[in-house]
């Protein structure tokens, strides 16, 4: 190679990356199109403010989450509010309400029995007298009883306007809860949710809208409805001590292929023929994290009992370590799907010993494993283990 031409290449070769910007400023990932993954502010930034309430969600965008999730559940009048359960006993202070104890009563939801008090027995101006508090019983109870339950477009509303303040696009993130117990109380949440979004304008694949759901026939149906981009979520009951999924019901499969009598699980979903049915009208899957990367307790002394590793005197996924990650990421990339990771955590006792109690070490590493994007209660921690 003469002079000439050497200098030639290594000035184009100088321009690309001047343009590109060099390996230690640009960091490339595994995503389905290379993309940021994103963060998604898991009931908003529910690990610091009680979930589901307009603070929550505000905080997690002034954190930098890209999307704000609210699960959906409807009232006895057909609105749409920001509730993890129909039964709102857990999240809110119906408990203590006097005028309401009346209410508490037993329904069958997913086939199994829960007392308490249901959203679908509160008109909205009821629901609009209730107070949320924290879910968690080891994080911050000193805002509970300060904030209101929110509607959808309430949700909406303040992402818009958070847009604007911000100076980006906050996209919302509704998980239809419990599809199947909605239909059977005159309360499917499908048009409803439709009827909302389109008020918005949103109807394309393009707009800062996702829907998710642990069911399967509801999100074929909004398929035919909506261009929206459409996720399947994917649960489990638990992880064995080998860090193998542990399915039982209601955990083993959506509600709708147990009615069915569907003898397909969860696990079978994520086969890369599962996947494949899932493309048919999902853009992506959420699946539980265990499914990419799970971790196995350790019995040295044969006792038949895990390890306690880090000698606290409890066993915990401190206690466990890592195991090799699934090719679910992997395949759900080959069929064309991306893949939304849940639910991520802080507090150390959710942490496999691998971590050393860092919760970034934990997003980085769900981010080395090419997942597009992760739902946090800690949205600022999310965003640093991605950005820095």
């Amino acid at each position: 190679m003469n002079v000439t031409i050497r200098n030639l290449l290594l000035g184009a070769t100088a321009l690309a990356l001047a343009a590109c910007g060099s390996d230690d400023d640009v960091k490339r990932f595994l995503t389905l199109d290379g993309s940021k993954p994103l963060v998604i502010g898991h009931r908003g930034a529910s690990g610091y403010l009680p979930e589901h309430t307009l603070e929550s969600y505000k905080r997690a965008i002034e954190m930098g989450a890209d999307f704000i999730e609210p699960d959906l559940v409807a009232t006895k009048d057909g609105e749409l509010i920001a509730r993890h359960e129909p039964n709102i006993t857990n999240t809110t202070d119906v408990a203590n309400r006097a005028e309401f104890a009346n209410r508490r009563t037993t329904k069958m939801v997913d086939g199994v029995s829960e007392t308490g008090w249901f959203a679908s027995d509160f008109t909205l101006a009821e629901i609009k007298t209730l107070r949320a508090k924290q879910a968690f019983a080891e994080r911050n109870q000193s805002f509970n009883g300060l904030y209101t339950i929110p509607t959808l477009r309430e949700v909406i509303d303040l992402a818009r306007s958070e847009s604007t303040r911000v100076g980006r696009t906050i996209g919302v993130y509704p998980e239809t809860k419990h599809p199947t117990y909605h239909v059977g109380l005159n309360l499917a949440l499908e048009d409803r949710l439709l009827a909302v979004l389109a008020s918005y304008g949103y109807t394309a694949k393009a707009s800062p809208i996702i829907i998710q759901s642990f069911e399967v026939s509801n999100l074929k149906y909004l398929r035919t409805k909506t261009q929206v981009r459409i996720v399947q979520l994917i649960d489990a009951d638990d992880v064995d001590k080998d860090g193998k999924i542990v399915l039982a019901a209601p955990y083993d499969k959506p509600y709708d292929f147990a009615v069915a009598n569907d003898p397909r699980t969860f696990v079978t979903m994520v086969t890369p023929a599962g996947l494949a049915e899932i493309k048919q009208y999902a853009d992506g899957i959420g699946p539980w994290t265990p499914y990419l990367l799970a971790g196995k307790f350790t019995d040295a002394n044969g006792d038949g009992k895990p390890d306690d590793l880090n000698g606290d005197g409890a066993i915990d996924e401190r206690d466990r370590t890592l195991i090799a990650p699934t090719n679910v990421v992997k395949d759900a990339h080959a069929a064309g799907l991306f893949v939304h990771a849940y639910t991520f955590r802080n507090e150390p006792r959710r942490l496999a010993s691998d971590y050393k109690g860092d919760p970034k070490a934990e997003y980085k590493r769900f981010f080395d494993l090419g997942v597009d994007g992760l739902f946090s209660d800690f949205p600022d921690t999310a965003i640093e283990a991605r950005d820095k």
